[in-house]
């Protein structure tokens, strides 16, 4: 993949985003995955059957998206040049996720501005795994801050990596990890067996780009704001508060987001009706207003064309 293919399908997914009439690679890999979970457990019953399992699917999945996506190109090319670019360019636009996260963003924002909390919560309970039903408007904006601040790193900055690092058949490869990890990589009972190979692949995979997306985050708000004291407290907070979060990767965007808006996140989260407290991230200087959520879209947008610009950078030449 040439930087200039990688600039338009980042184009195209800030023009299309994700249509929901139009199929999608990941919502296949979640359909292989809902079956693989559902009948795995039928032939493997001990937990180091099922752990055996998931490592297969773990490694089998990506594996295969990557050859599937590989040889899509490849036949592709072999009709024309301009065939394959054009299907390198539509995969790859498939593993970006700016604009739908912006969209649905924007709809949580949009329904707090006309002060229609109901509106709010539903929006923001298509984009977290927590309750909504209870949250106030404060707890509304940090779902959506910490939701801006994760998105940016493993629906944006992420593919753009593996994207400059080996094209679209490589961030097929990584998106397949990751939602391998959102679907079965719990540690709840059902799959703590299952999906442990899957949440520590997507451990590994997201290790770099977790860190490169808070450090285009503090950059992003200087650049957005022309204060550097914003950048100087999300480097600040980053490397204090980073490793506040269940998972290694997380937290270091959460934090960067965080110290730059000067605000706090983390605290007590609801699933299933029982409490989740998580360790605090930032510092509570004030409370989250709904102009966090405008001022972290805007620092997103820029991280992400910063993002583009290095990743398109990187294989300009190539």
């Amino acid at each position: 993949m040439t930087g200039r293919e990688l600039l338009l399908a980042a184009c195209l997914d800030a023009l299309v985003g994700d249509p929901r009439w139009l199929p999608h690679p990941v919502r296949g890999m979640g359909a292989v995955i809902v079956w693989c979970d559902a009948h795995v457990r039928g032939m493997c019953q001990s937990p180091v059957g099922l752990r055996l399992a998931g490592i297969g699917l773990a490694v089998g999945l990506p594996g295969a998206v990557y050859a599937a996506g590989y040889a899509a190109i490849d036949a592709a090319s072999g009709l024309s040049l301009w065939c394959g670019t054009v299907v390198s360019i539509v995969l790859a636009s498939t593993t970006l996720a700016g604009r739908d996260l912006w969209d649905h963003v924007r709809a949580v924002r949009d329904a707090l501005q006309q002060g229609n909390l109901p509106a709010a919560r539903q929006a923001v309970a298509m984009i977290v795994g927590r309750d909504t039903t209870q949250l106030s408007e404060s707890g509304v904006v940090r779902a959506a801050v910490e939701t801006v601040a994760e998105s940016t790193a493993d629906g944006v900055i992420a593919p753009l990596f593996y994207l400059a690092i080996g094209g679209a058949p490589l961030a097929l490869a990584y998106k397949a990890v990751n939602t391998l990890d959102s679907m079965v990589g719990h540690r709840d009972e059902r799959h703590l067996d299952f999906g442990w190979a899957s949440a520590r692949l997507d451990d590994i995979a997201n290790w770099i780009p977790a860190r490169l997306t808070a450090l285009l985050l503090v950059l992003s708000a200087g650049l957005m704001t022309g204060k550097t004291d914003r950048m100087i407290d999300g480097w600040r907070i980053f490397w204090r508060d980073g490793g506040n979060h269940p998972s290694p990767n997380s937290g270091r965007p959460e934090a960067a987001m965080a110290g730059v808006l000067g605000v706090q996140l983390g605290g007590l989260n609801y699933y299933d009706g029982m409490p989740h407290e998580r360790p605090l991230i930032g510092e509570a200087s004030r409370v989250l207003a709904v102009e966090d959520i405008s001022l972290a879209m805007r620092i997103m947008v820029m991280a992400c064309v910063l993002g583009v610009a290095m990743a398109g950078g990187m294989r300009w030449r190539v």
